[in-house]
């Protein structure tokens, strides 16, 4: 079985969403060569922003790993990043059977009613694989390893049904979709409670700016591109050690400012194919559940948030994050977690905020800071149990480098570990036991009753 789904899971995004797409397609009616055309968009789309993203981290990642060496910003949690996370979570016995397991729990909620979402974003399965993992390692029993990892997956389909409309309606093009990511989805209550709050922070609640709001009040200065190629250079210019440095770099930095400004540009115009791959499939969906089940029944296609990561306000907001991150972990008195590999993930962090603050730029920036504020203390937290089930599987692994924690380090990312979903999860089961279990249960069976009752009423 360990064999099997690491097979799986090694074919990577970009090769098992075509595959799923056209099975899934040809189940719901399409017809093949339709259905594979969508799968192979989608596949594109992965590609086309696995290759970005890789443009970002190694553009970006040298210059802040210059700018750590010439400041002596070094911490002692070691940024793993998420590739390096995915791999430890899936190389656990709790990863090995994830898939299955969790596939295994949506199919049930939805026979019962307790949920809309069929979770078909296999590859993000790493996130509850991962809180399964740390919570294996830190009580030794893998029962409870499989439990957090079950309650996490609920507590995540019973949010993406709770926020699917809000989502379809503030993004275009993605009706019949839902977010079942635990990563995303962690930040949703505080994006709510935090908007709330800016409602009586005079001035605050009268600034209403939006990514096209920017354009047209500051013009190129306002356009994610420009934004991203000063952003670049500033950077580059960090990385240099005094004014001789910074001449001989000028073609460097100039370079690493027109590749940033070429990711905010990029990375729009990558994720339209997902939209376009997702119509067909979306459509034949809605058709089919209507004609099966009535025109009031509902069921969403639980997806990936790289579908709209390419939002203009999330690219401003992100690029913008980067930098006062870098000095947030420096200055928080506690944090020991200094985030390089992972800062590639800020775009995940406003897919389900931006939905709550409708886009306002401001407003996703302090809900931004508030939330990598304190997922930096979660992620040195949880920073001990992690190191033990990263060096568990280095030891198992010894092949894959990516694993590996440098000596005299603890191991962390940014990616779920600073997600307070993980947090909860891991707080509950480290410090109450068999009460934070219990706690766990009713919460989930809660929320769970919850759900089915108010999809009943709709």
């Amino acid at each position: 079985m360990e064999a099997v789904f690491s097979y799986i899971i090694g074919l990577g995004a970009a090769v098992m969403m075509p595959i799923i797409f056209t099975i899934l397609g040809v189940c719901i009616g399409i017809k093949f060569s339709k259905a594979l055309k969508s799968g192979l968009y989608v596949g594109v789309g992965f590609v086309g922003l696995s290759v970005i993203t890789a443009l970002l981290t190694s553009s970006l990642g040298p210059a802040l790993s210059k700018v750590v060496e010439i400041y002596g910003l070094e911490l002692q949690v070691f940024d793993m990043g998420w590739p390096a996370a995915a791999s430890v979570a899936y190389n656990t016995l709790v990863g090995s059977f994830i898939i299955p397991v969790c596939l295994g729990v949506n199919l049930v909620l939805l026979l019962t009613g307790c949920t809309r979402t069929v979770n078909i974003d296999l590859w993000n399965y790493w996130h509850f694989a991962f809180i399964g993992a740390v919570v294996y390692f830190m009580t030794n029993s893998i029962a409870w390893g499989f439990f957090c990892a079950i309650i996490c997956y609920i507590l995540t389909l019973v949010m993406a049904d709770m926020t699917a409309k809000r989502f379809q309606k503030f993004y275009p093009g993605m009706e019949g979709i839902s977010i079942p990511q635990p990563f995303c989805q962690g930040f949703m209550p505080f994006a709510i409670v935090i908007n709330k709050a800016l409602d009586y922070v005079p001035g605050i609640n009268k600034v209403n700016i939006d990514s096209e709001g920017m354009k047209k009040k500051f013009g190129l200065f306002g356009e994610p591109l420009f934004l991203g190629v000063i952003i670049g250079i500033i950077i580059g210019c960090l990385a240099c050690k005094d004014g001789a440095e910074l001449v001989d770099q000028i073609p460097a930095t100039l370079g690493l400012g027109i590749k940033m400004g070429a990711v905010m540009e990029l990375i729009p115009r990558i994720t339209s194919l997902f939209i376009e791959g997702l119509k067909p499939i979306s459509e034949a969906t809605r058709e089919l559940i209507a004609k099966k089940f009535g025109e009031d029944k509902e069921l969403y296609i639980g997806m990936s948030p790289a579908l709209v990561i390419g939002h203009p306000t999330t690219l401003v907001v992100s690029l913008l994050l980067i930098p006062v991150t870098l000095v947030l972990a420096v200055v928080l008195p506690g944090n020991q977690f200094l985030p390089l590999a992972s800062l590639a993930g800020m775009f995940y962090v406003f897919v389900m905020v931006l939905p709550y603050t409708n886009g306002n730029v401001l407003r996703s920036f302090i809900v931004g800071l508030v939330v990598m504020a304190i997922g930096l203390y979660f992620v040195t937290w949880m920073a001990g149990d992690f190191t033990s089930a990263a060096a568990s599987v280095a030891q198992a692994h010894p092949e894959d480098a990516s694993v590996a924690v440098p000596a005299g380090f603890q191991a962390g990312a940014l990616d779920f570990a600073s997600s307070p979903l993980s947090t909860l999860i891991y707080a509950c089961m480290k410090y109450l036991n068999y009460i934070g279990a219990a706690i766990l249960t009713l919460l989930t069976a809660g929320v769970l009753a919850w759900n089915r009752v108010t999809m009943r009423k709709k």
